[in-house]
């Protein structure tokens, strides 16, 4: 194991200090990409397939074609883990248009580049889990999907980075940000779920949310463990009057909202249907995956 994290580009391990692209590369320049972020839990790799299937959909809907195999980027992907020796990981896959020139023509970029990054993360403190965080409405709407597509999961992030910033001015450590019309779409980087008498209510896809696949986990668990989920259109009244809230996604996992914008969701602690909904994600995370060795 080197002892400095290793970047895959382009087919080379690089470490972290020397791994660079070009400052000519769109990626930079205007976002032009796209991303993918995964997790591996004890030596295996959470929902690859899915995770890499959403890539190059992201791709092929910005005309951007990937170099690369799906199983040649899975093995890349499990050959970074295994290099630095990480069981418990945190995956950026980030595939960029490339190198061109100072316009906007994606024609002038002849290659695509390729990073594979390999790391922790932590988003939020372990205490949080257990007592739940408190949320904010934040005044940036999420984008139009008839503007963006919501599932195009681009480099371009910066309409959730200016509700993340209005969120943490006001002292929170996340954001809900609404559709143009008003209704729940989602937070800076997770997907909301809210639960009424035991019954699992989320946003559905065509709010203009993005279709996390930690939501789509989730759903699937909570209809296992027999609570009824729906997806429909939610608004802050639903929210606030809530008997519990929680957020999914790769980085967060499952985590409760005890409060939102001042008004105290339930009895102000996480419910027992979001405990009991982390607690199976956990044991599910460890037994499924595609093993690194």
């Amino acid at each position: 194991m080197s002892s400095e994290l290793l970047v895959w580009i382009n087919g080379e391990l690089v470490p972290k200090s020397q791994a660079k692209v070009s400052v000519f590369d769109h990626g930079f320049l205007y976002g032009d990409g796209v991303f993918e972020g995964i997790r591996a839990y004890n030596g295996k790799v959470f929902m690859l397939d899915e995770h890499i299937d959403r890539l190059y959909e992201s791709a092929k809907s910005i005309c951007l074609v990937i170099p690369l195999e799906k199983e040649q980027m899975k093995k890349a992907i499990l050959q970074t883990l295994k290099v630095n020796g990480l069981l418990n990981a945190y995956i950026r896959v980030v595939v960029s248009r490339g190198e061109g020139d100072l316009g906007l023509d994606p024609r002038k970029c002849l290659k695509p580049n390729i990073v594979i990054i390999t790391d922790k993360i932590e988003l939020f403190p372990d205490e949080l889990y257990e007592r739940g965080i408190e949320i904010v409405t934040v005044s940036v709407r999420r984008n139009s999907p008839q503007s963006l597509n919501p599932n195009l999961k681009s480099l371009n992030y910066l309409n959730n980075i200016l509700a993340k910033i209005e969120a943490t001015n006001a002292g929170k450590p996340e954001g809900l940000m609404l559709t143009l019309d008003g209704y729940v779409a989602e937070g800076t980087g997770e997907n909301i779920f809210i639960v009424k008498r035991k019954e699992l209510f989320t946003p559905p896809a065509y709010m203009g949310i993005l279709k996390g696949i930690t939501r789509q986990v989730v759903i699937e668990l909570a209809k296992e463990m027999g609570y009824p989920t729906n997806e429909t259109v939610l608004t802050l009244h639903d929210v606030y009057n809530a008997d519990e809230c929680f957020l999914t996604g790769t980085g967060a996992e499952i985590v409760p909202v005890v409060k939102v914008d001042g008004r105290i969701i339930g009895d102000g602690f996480p419910g027992t249907v979001t405990k009991s909904l982390i607690q199976r994600f956990r044991v599910y995370t460890q037994q499924v995956g595609v093993p690194i060795e």
